[in-house]
């Protein structure tokens, strides 16, 4: 069954073959762990949101349509979805730290030569871009994404995702737009996209 695409593998899982389940889960749940933990920085929710994305490829195996995008482009569109989701629900109550990763850079003495300021500043504007961030649809977010952070080329995201290359040039500068109109509403200038 290793052999099968994404798209078979997901007509297998919408007759109830756990299987085809295991072998996605097996290809995918790495890139999923580490998309998740990109957005919330935490292990232990991102785990959770790995779990919870492939439960809802299997609830929801048959809203997939592979006709509309790639298996990959919808199925990081739940974990996006979810990632957010939980990052937004920690803003709102931030649970205390326990992992020992965080425990131990609080214990950690900070760089009598670094600049206070400038470091206080520089993660608060870090903070901004992952909110102004989340206001993108899935569509867009993904071309932004493979763009700045995966350093992918417009054609290498139309290839990726089997989109047009018109459409991605479109979903990138709307998303640059809107991302520039979040940003300014967060304090922070304009950008050139």
């Amino acid at each position: 069954m290793n052999q099968l695409t994404d798209e078979q593998l997901m007509a297998y899982i919408v007759s109830g073959n756990d299987e085809a389940l295991s072998v996605l889960y097996d290809r995918y749940a790495p890139a999923v762990m580490g998309f998740a933990l990109r957005i919330v920085r935490d292990t232990t929710a991102a785990e959770d949101i790995v779990q919870e994305t492939f439960w809802r490829i299997w609830n929801n195996s048959a809203a997939f349509q592979a006709r509309k995008g790639k298996f990959a482009s919808w199925m990081f569109g739940i974990v996006r979805n979810l990632a957010i989701d939980n990052w937004r629900r920690q803003q709102v109550r931030p649970q205390a730290a326990q992992s020992e990763a965080v425990v131990e850079q609080i214990a950690v003495r900070p760089d009598p030569a670094a600049d206070v300021v400038e470091t206080v500043w520089t993660a608060a504007r870090h903070s901004l871009v992952r909110d102004a961030l989340a206001v993108l649809p899935p569509e867009q977010f993904e071309v932004i994404e493979l763009a700045y952070f995966y350093d992918r080329t417009r054609k290498e995201i139309a290839e990726e995702t089997a989109n047009p290359l018109g459409t991605v040039h479109t979903r990138a500068r709307l998303a640059l737009q809107k991302l520039r109109q979040a940003l300014e509403e967060r304090g922070i200038e304009a950008f050139d996209g």
